[in-house]
């Protein structure tokens, strides 16, 4: 994989300064372009070997464009607070906005190379891992970014060349430090791991550019070019729809698992007091148990019909946990700032750390709900989101995080009751907008929505709990019991792994 990278490629001074006033200027005109369109963001990944020239890489690109909008993310070891979310949350908060560039100096590779050539990782684990960076990376894509990935390479006998020079200098002695000298013992196990790192994740939508690192204007000049050809290439031709995910097929019976809930239950006072005490009980002492606070994250999802009660069942929720521990975000059409980001991003923020609780009053479902109904995104987007939410839901509990998501279901009769009532509430009124009797004219075309969404992303580690809620004391218990359950059962799992 790396012979073409140890031939010793080489451009002579003369050229290089001719060439290199040529480049930036172009460099600079296509960044600004990119910029004034807001066309995509610009994901640069710069990896390689010690000594390559990582480093000056990312300085030039900073001299060559301008460096108002080009930003730099370091990453190494994770931090207390990193390590407490999914192994890729740190990188979704670094993600570049529309128009700007965003260079990851050390990214989602650097670990698990690094823990593969210290055995802390098995092939498996590794082939997962890879895996889900390559769902990554074909999501940003798929949502507009150009993702660019250099790997600069040095034969081992040009890295100890370099890395000599270097230390011989006063000016560049600071970069050799004792952990680079060390992990030169280690140069042939890098060169394994890379090289199979380098092929599984050399996919058409993010490929991976290898740079010989021994000279530095060739170096520069490779580098310049293919970032500027890049950007040049996604202006005058944009990404293409192209179909991501399977169509959605309905019963030609037209029933559907929300047409089939058994909307009359219902709740007496007495009884509902009764298990409203018993069940918020129970749960401040399970959010409160160490078992949990130090193993777990609690994200609760609710979507559902409009006037539905999902503020009701929320604020029953949260009178049984710490304010101090736990978050509730409402969802809301996205903001300036969020639609120049892929739409997963806002809800990457707010991922709770070990042992709190994050409440999502609607969610990541806006992407096949609101939006695919609304016309907001193009059908190819809504299609694909069913799996990369899938995907999203399933790293958070990897990472420890229970999912659980409700879907409150009401009547059509029981909403327009619910939207009569709150007109003519004073305290209520602000419940209601002229947006809800618009969906409520898309009453159908909701539900066709939600049962799809029901029936592609109710997995079997993040379930859809449907709440028949014509009866709020009946919905609001069966909220309550079921997140109960839930930490009930990973408890009990936990339980039985350390038998």
């Amino acid at each position: 994989m790396f012979e073409s990278a140890e031939l010793g490629h080489h451009i002579d001074k003369d050229v290089y300064k001719t060439e290199a006033p040529r480049l930036r200027a172009e460099l600079l005109d296509i960044q600004y372009e990119v910029l004034a369109q807001k066309a995509f963001p610009v994901v640069i990944l710069v990896s390689g070997v010690d000594g390559s020239g990582k480093g000056e890489t990312i300085n030039l690109l900073y001299s060559w464009m301008d460096p108002r909008h080009i930003s730099t993310l370091a990453f190494a070891e994770p931090s207390d607070e990193e390590r407490e979310r999914p192994y890729m949350w740190r990188y979704w908060r670094a993600l570049p906005p529309k128009g700007k560039i965003g260079i990851f100096a050390g990214s989602w590779y650097s670990q698990p190379i690094s823990e593969r050539i210290s055995g802390e990782m098995g092939r498996a684990e590794l082939a997962e891992r890879l895996e889900e960076i390559n769902r990554f990376e074909a999501m940003l894509v798929n949502e507009g970014a150009l993702v660019l990935k250099f790997w600069f390479h040095l034969s081992r006998e040009a890295q100890k060349k370099r890395l000599k020079l270097l230390a011989s200098n006063p000016q560049t002695a600071w970069r050799v430090s004792k952990k680079i000298y060390a992990r030169q013992k280690t140069y042939q196990q890098l060169q394994t791991t890379a090289s199979h790192v380098l092929r599984v994740t050399n996919t058409a939508k993010a490929p991976w550019i290898i740079v010989e690192g021994t000279d530095d204007a060739y170096r520069s000049l490779t580098v310049g070019r293919v970032i500027r050809d890049a950007m040049q290439r996604r202006l005058s031709q944009p990404v293409a729809p192209v179909p991501v995910a399977p169509p959605v097929h309905h019963a030609v019976d037209k029933r559907s698992v929300l047409g089939e809930l058994d909307l009359s239950q219902s709740l007496g006072k007495k009884e509902y007091e009764r298990l409203l005490a018993r069940y918020q009980a129970r749960l401040a002492e399970l959010l409160r148990a160490p078992r949990f606070t130090s193993r777990y994250s609690l994200v609760l999802v609710f979507e559902g019909s409009d006037a539905a009660g999902k503020g009701g069942s929320i604020r029953r929720l949260t009178a049984a946990m710490d304010a101090r521990h736990y978050q509730i975000v409402p969802i809301a059409a996205p903001t300036e700032e969020e639609r120049d980001q892929p739409y997963l991003w806002r809800f990457w923020r707010h991922v709770p750390r070990t042992g709190r609780v994050t409440i999502f009053d609607r969610s990541w479902y806006g992407r096949v709900l609101v939006e695919r109904v609304e016309g907001y995104c193009r059908e190819e987007d809504w299609l694909r989101a069913y799996a990369e939410i899938n995907d999203f839901e399933d790293q958070l509990e990897d990472d420890g995080a229970l999912v659980v998501k409700f879907w409150l279901q009401i009547s059509a009769d029981e909403q327009l009751r619910r939207f009569k009532e709150r007109e003519q509430t004073d305290f209520k009124r602000f419940k209601i907008t002229a947006e809800d009797w618009r969906n409520r004219d898309k009453w159908d075309d909701y539900l066709t929505a939600a049962c799809d969404m029901i029936d592609r992303t109710s997995t079997d580690i993040a379930p859809w709990t449907l709440v028949e809620a014509n009866d709020k004391n009946f919905a609001r218990i069966k909220v309550l019991r079921t997140v109960c359950e839930r930490i009930e059962a990973a408890l009990a799992d936990a339980e039985d792994s350390n038998k």
